[in-house]
């Protein structure tokens, strides 16, 4: 590993802990050279998944779009953001988990919204208008009124 201080590759592991539920592992190094101290962390390569698109579209599912979804949805409100991203890391490592190849992207969706709906209810229905595409009012006043009737 090269050393982000004197760029030197001459380093020697000073601890090792396992992070994250087993599935990344936390290495603490310190420079032969210079003495610094810092941190790296390991975690499992996955193959690539592909999320299908309603229009028939395929892109790569990354992390980084999902966290920005939920960031947006969450933006404002009185969520902490450890919960946000462990959010992110549940729906992330189930999908995973779950598929191999190609994931719908209704599937994120459904697990954003079910996510959402219990973490913070305004982030909920924001994120449900944009992924439902409320076109009027009366679609927003309908979606509050599912929630009302769930609780």
């Amino acid at each position: 590993m090269k050393c982000p201080k004197c760029a030197c590759f001459d380093d020697k592991v000073v601890d090792s802990r396992s992070s994250k539920e087993g599935a990344v592992i936390r290495r603490r190094r310190e420079c032969l050279d210079c003495g610094h101290r810092f941190t790296t962390y390991e975690e499992i390569e996955r193959d690539t998944l592909m999320v299908i698109k309603r229009d028939g579209r395929r892109e790569l599912f990354g992390k980084e779009k999902l966290a920005s979804g939920l960031h947006r949805a969450c933006e404002k409100r009185p969520v902490s953001q450890q919960i946000v991203h462990e959010l992110i890391d549940r729906i992330h490592n189930s999908i995973l988990d779950e598929y191999e190849r190609e994931v719908p992207s209704m599937v994120i969706g459904e697990r954003i919204m079910n996510g959402l709906r219990v973490v913070d209810q305004v982030a909920y229905v924001r994120f449900a208008s944009v992924y439902r595409r409320f076109a009027e009012a009366t679609d927003f006043v309908q979606e509050v009124q599912k929630l009302e009737t769930a609780q």
